[in-house]
């Protein structure tokens, strides 16, 4: 149930039906909306349903099991028609975690999951090249499956959404990795308690043998320590003592089972910021609790580039840096972002659509670190307005296209500033989704690059 256009439902799709099963793919979007996704199956024997759902598809007599796309909401009304009547609803991630033979390292957080996840694939595929690194970021995982041995490193990066399956089928990674907790998709939760519940559930379900990787400095992650059963290995940006991995003096110090060592941190964008601070010491402790050693961390360290549409530098024109943070969908993503450029003059392009969630991060950033912010039109932007409004921050918009607000953006900045994408806000309205945003925005670049366009105030 749900097709979607990230990879998970046509990989699910195609393991199910390589494996022998008579699959049916049901989606609310029609055939034109699907094109890519539909290509990928097209060499197999599978029946569609598309445009609607056939209630009969999730009944006994239809279904044997449904498998969820983690788009489709937990109490969708078929989903609980099928649980009614007995019939089981599973998701990409249940079924992986019951098929791969390695211990899993699962990775979640409202922020710096996909960053940690990478860094931490990066260390172990130093020591070993076969390490796997999949899940909520367009990778099947179920695709991967014949790449993984008993002592294949597994990398999995978690939404909330793929946590809900887990926790109702009381699965649990062998290495849970918690990197923070902020409001977030609550457009699709019963409040931000029922949101950061789902979150610290990824430690709910594991052993005493297993490890619980936690951000010892955010309060609403911390709380799932108190309840793990697993061993508890934090991390933060001062030495609490005991075990763990801590910012100390420019550097990781990393203390476990009596032994304490530091790790100098390379110094590139990439890795700029408090928060990207703690993606580094989140990613070591996995590491480190894999059986990683220093020499593999650093050269897994050394490797690291950054990410595409995360902070991502798209280009320098006339002296004005280009920067796409798109994937910051939430307001306390956006303040990360602007926190790290703090001694740049900046040129914040935000807004959107709205997850009921509360713009004061995003708001209080722009108003400290933003010289400009310029706002697209959508249904959480009025409310930014007028807060910064409020603040005496008077921002430009909102526009309708991203060509509109980049060109507005360049016309006012000057060499040695920064035209930064960083929302704040779901994407949904002018964009596709939050990576047609980042294209469009790339796209808008390049195109001053074939003008040879530069901004001057």
């Amino acid at each position: 149930m749900g097709l979607g256009r990230y990879g998970g439902g046509a990989g699910v799709a195609r393991y199910l039906a390589e494996a022998g099963a008579i699959v049916t793919v049901t989606d609310v979007q029609p055939q034109k909306q699907l094109t890519e996704a539909l290509a990928e199956l097209a060499d197999l024997p599978i029946r569609y349903v598309l445009g609607g759902h056939d209630e009969a598809d999730f009944l006994p007599t239809g279904a044997d099991l449904v498998v969820r796309n983690p788009g489709v909401p937990r109490r969708a009304p078929p989903l609980e028609l099928a649980r009614r009547h007995g019939v089981p609803v599973e998701m990409e991630m249940t079924l992986f975690f019951r098929a791969c033979p390695a211990p899993i390292i699962g990775v979640t957080g409202t922020k710096g999951k996909t960053t940690v996840s990478t860094l931490i694939a990066a260390m172990l595929r130093a020591g070993d090249p076969a390490t796997v690194l999949a899940g909520n970021m367009g990778v099947s995982a179920l695709g991967r499956l014949d790449q993984i041995g008993p002592r294949t490193p597994v990398v999995i990066e978690l939404s909330s959404w793929q946590l809900e399956g887990l926790l109702e089928h009381r699965l649990a990674p062998a290495i849970a990795i918690l990197t923070l907790i902020a409001e977030d998709h609550l457009n699709t939760y019963d409040g931000f308690a029922d949101y950061a519940a789902t979150k610290r559930g990824i430690t709910r379900h594991q052993t005493a043998g297993d490890t619980l990787v936690v951000n010892a400095d955010d309060a609403e992650a911390w709380w799932a320590a108190a309840a793990a059963t697993a061993r508890v290995f934090p991390f933060g940006l001062r030495d609490r003592g005991g075990d763990g991995v801590w910012w100390v003096d420019g550097a990781a110090r990393v203390r476990r089972d009596g032994e304490t060592w530091s790790l100098a941190i390379p110094d590139r964008p990439a890795l700029a910021g408090s928060h990207h601070r703690r993606n580094v010491l989140a990613a070591i402790a996995a590491a480190v609790a894999r059986g990683a050693g220093a020499d593999a961390i650093r050269a897994g360290l050394e490797s690291y580039r950054g990410l595409r549409d995360r902070m991502e530098v798209v280009a320098t024109i006339a002296g004005i840096t280009y920067i796409n943070d798109t994937t910051a969908t939430a307001p306390v993503a956006a303040a990360a972002g602007l926190a790290a450029l703090a001694r740049r003059r900046v040129h914040l392009l935000a807004g959107g659509a709205d997850k009921q969630l509360d713009p004061e991060p995003l708001v209080a950033a722009a108003v400290t670190h933003a010289h400009a912010v310029y706002l697209f039109a959508g249904s959480a932007t009025a409310a930014i307005d007028r807060a910064l409004r409020e603040q005496g921050v008077m921002p430009v918009g909102p526009f309708e296209s991203m060509d509109a607000a980049v060109a507005a953006a360049t016309l006012a900045a000057g060499p040695g500033d920064v035209v930064l994408l960083s929302p704040g806000c779901a994407s949904f309205g002018l964009f596709q989704n939050e990576f047609d945003r980042g294209e469009q925005f790339r796209q808008a670049v390049r195109g001053l690059e074939a003008g040879g366009s530069g901004g001057s105030e």
